[in-house]
C-alpha cells in the first residue's frame, strides 16, 4: 500500500470516529432528526414532495458551525460611511461596472423600458453585491440553510421558510438541491437573492423557459429591475438630494438621527425645521422623506454630510436594510454613470 493511500485510510479512520477530545460533537445527521422529519411531513403534505427522496436529500445536508459563527459575529460599533463605502466606490469595482454595462447596454435599457430602474442602479447593486458575478458565495445552499434552519434558533422560522422556498425552486427549475452554491444566509446567483425572493421576484427576461440568476445576465438584469419596481420604485425620481441645515437648527436636527437615518417627513416639515435639499426636482414626487448622515473624514478630523432620502432610497432598503447598503450603492450608480459617460 503506498504512503498515500495508508495516510488517506488513516484519515478516514480518524473521521468515523467522531469528534476529536474537547471538541463539540456535531449535530446529528438531519435525515434522523425528529424536527427535520417533522419539516419533511409538511413538505409532503402541503407541497406534495416524495416522503422518501426528501429524506435523501436533507441526508446530505451539512451542518457549517462557520454559517452559526458568522450568524452570531457581534458587530462591536456599526462601521461609519468612511469606513464601508471605499471598498465600492474603488476604481476596480467602477471599471469592472462600466464594462459590465458597455456589455449588456440592450438589455439594461430594456429593463428600464420594462420596469423604470436605470441602468447604472442595476449595475451597482451587482457590483455591491457579488462584483458582477465574481464573489457568489462558496457554501452550498442546501448545507446553509438546513443549519440555519434546524441548528440557529434566534431565526429559525424564518429559514425554514426560506429552506421550503429553496426546496420549491429546485424542483421548479429542475434543479439538483445539492448543486446551488451562495452565501452563508443562503442567497443564491449573481444578485444574491434568498429563495423566497427568487420565486417572488425573478423573471425570464430572456424568454428561454426559466429564471436563471446564476448564467443568464439578463435573468439576473430583469430580476433585479423586477425586485425594486415591486417594491415601488419610482420611475424617474431621484434616491438622494444633498442637504442644507441651518446652522441655528442643526442640534435639534440632528436629534432626529437613528443610526444615521431619522424618520420620514414631510419636505415642508424639513424646511420649518431649517432643513432643505439643494437644487431639487421640480418634479419632485410629494412623499415623506427622510434625512440622511454619511460621516466623512478629512486631515482635520470626521465630518458629516447630509442628504434627504427620498423614496427610492428606501426602496434600495428593500434591497438590504442598510443606510450604509443603499448609499453605496447610490454613489456606485452615480459613479458608473460619469465613468461611462467620460469614457
Amino acid at each position: 500500500m503506498s504512503h498515500r493511500r495508508l495516510a488517506w485510510g488513516l484519515a478516514l479512520l480518524l473521521l468515523s470516529t467522531g469528534p476529536a477530545a474537547g471538541r463539540d460533537p456535531a449535530p446529528p445527521a438531519y435525515a434522523q432528526r425528529a424536527d427535520v422529519r417533522a419539516f419533511v411531513d409538511e413538505m409532503v403534505e402541503q407541497h406534495g414532495f416524495d416522503r422518501a427522496g426528501l429524506r435523501r436529500v436533507l441526508a446530505q445536508a451539512r451542518f457549517q458551525p462557520q454559517v452559526v459563527a458568522a450568524m452570531q459575529r457581534p458587530v462591536l460599533a456599526p462601521p461609519k460611511w468612511y469606513e464601508y463605502a471605499p471598498q465600492f466606490l474603488n476604481g476596480p469595482r467602477i471599471d469592472a461596472g462600466v464594462a459590465f454595462w458597455n456589455a449588456h447596454a440592450a438589455t439594461l435599457a430594456r429593463a428600464e423600458a420594462t420596469f423604470g430602474v436605470p441602468p447604472e442602479v442595476i449595475v451597482a447593486i451587482l457590483g455591491v453585491e457579488t462584483f458582477y458575478g465574481r464573489n457568489t458565495g462558496r457554501y452550498r445552499v442546501l448545507d446553509a440553510l438546513a443549519t440555519l434552519a434546524f441548528d440557529y434558533p434566534r431565526r429559525a422560522p424564518f429559514f425554514r421558510g426560506e429552506l421550503r422556498h429553496f426546496l420549491l425552486l429546485a424542483r421548479e427549475l429542475s434543479l439538483s438541491p445539492l448543486a446551488p452554491r451562495g452565501s452563508f444566509a443562503g442567497a443564491m446567483g449573481i444578485p444574491q437573492f434568498m429563495p423566497g425572493s427568487y420565486r417572488s421576484y425573478a423573471v425570464d427576461f430572456d424568454a428561454d423557459g426559466r429564471s436563471d440568476l446564476w448564467s443568464s445576465t439578463d435573468d439576473v438584469i430583469g430580476s433585479v429591475a423586477s425586485y425594486l419596481a415591486r417594491h415601488d420604485w419610482q420611475r424617474g425620481q431621484p434616491v438622494l438630494l444633498p442637504a442644507t441645515i441651518a446652522a441655528a437648527d442643526s442640534e435639534a436636527v440632528l436629534r432626529r438621527l437613528d443610526g444615521g437615518l431619522s424618520e420620514r417627513r414631510s419636505a415642508a416639515a424639513w424646511a420649518n425645521d431649517g432643513v432643505r435639499a439643494a437644487d431639487p426636482p421640480a418634479d419632485l414626487a410629494a412623499d415623506p422623506v427622510g434625512l440622511l448622515l454619511l460621516e466623512e473624514s478629512d486631515p482635520a478630523g470626521e465630518t458629516a454630510r447630509y442628504a434627504i432620502a427620498c423614496h427610492n432610497f428606501y426602496v434600495l432598503t428593500r434591497y438590504n436594510r442598510s443606510r450604509l447598503y443603499a448609499a453605496a450603492v447610490w454613489e456606485l450608480a452615480v459613479a458608473l454613470k460619469a465613468a461611462r459617460g467620460s469614457g
